[in-house]
């Protein structure tokens, strides 16, 4: 199969990275769920690749903390808690907190305009396809992880916007399996307005604190889903 690749004109290298793109985004996506055992024959058909491209792709993932390897069982799709739900939030408002105050010490009249216009189109793309009930809307998704990223990129480290961006993915997982929990009338994009105005009015203790209060929100409406946390049914269980 990596033969008949190669001699295409697309080598291990570019099959692996393309095999990576479109199982991280069925992994992002939720399509494949928790706990799931990959299985190389259901991966090489579905995927229509070699074992070396995919398994290359695996471990690009397993580092990305979307896959993990259990020993003598092969991979698994990264199983979801909600004290890695904690965590996560936790570490995410942690290190963007610092990744804004250095992009804000380094304000330039570009990294301003970038976010102004960032924050804008995503102010005009509807958060659902449906006014009645919810449809996921993809565009939205992208203009907010750009929002995001732009926000952040102007703190002088690509280390630090990495593992921001890391720290995004595994958060997303986790808000795609919650997505109509993680939907409610919350005005999202007030809160989105709210750090821009923060940001071009030089104040960076507020503009941390909407940020991480942005962050808090969301997981705690995804801390409290019952259909991916089954375990806040038991009685007792603390929430």
């Amino acid at each position: 199969m990596d033969a008949v690749i190669e001699a295409e004109g697309q080598g291990p290298s570019t099959q692996a990275s393309h095999v990576y793109d479109r199982l991280r985004e069925d992994l992002l996506s939720g399509r494949l769920a928790p706990s799931r055992k990959l299985q190389m024959r259901f991966l090489t058909e579905t995927y229509q690749t070699g074992q070396t491209p995919l398994r290359e792709a695996l471990n690009r993932l397993t580092a990305d903390g979307l896959v993990e390897v259990r020993e003598q069982r092969g991979f698994y799709v990264k199983d979801i808690s909600r004290a890695e739900l904690a965590e996560l939030t936790k570490t995410r408002c942690w290190v963007e907190a610092l990744a804004l105050r250095e992009s804000m010490a380094a304000a330039t009249p570009q990294w301003e305009e970038q976010l102004v216009l960032a924050q804008h189109r995503l102010s005009r793309a509807p958060r659902s396809l449906s006014a009645t009930t919810f449809e996921d809307n993809p565009e939205w998704d992208r203009l907010h992880r750009i929002y995001h990223r732009v926000l952040i990129s102007n703190c002088g480290s690509q280390s630090l916007i990495a593992f921001c961006g890391q720290l995004a993915d595994q958060l997303y997982r986790y808000r795609r399996l919650s997505i109509r929990k993680a939907f409610p009338s919350r005005a999202v994009g007030d809160e989105h307005a709210d750090i821009v105005n923060a940001v071009l009015n030089a104040d960076t203790a507020g503009a941390v604190a909407l940020l991480t209060a942005h962050y808090q929100r969301t997981a705690d409406v995804i801390l409290q889903d019952e259909t991916i946390f089954p375990e806040l049914r038991t009685k007792g269980v603390e929430t």
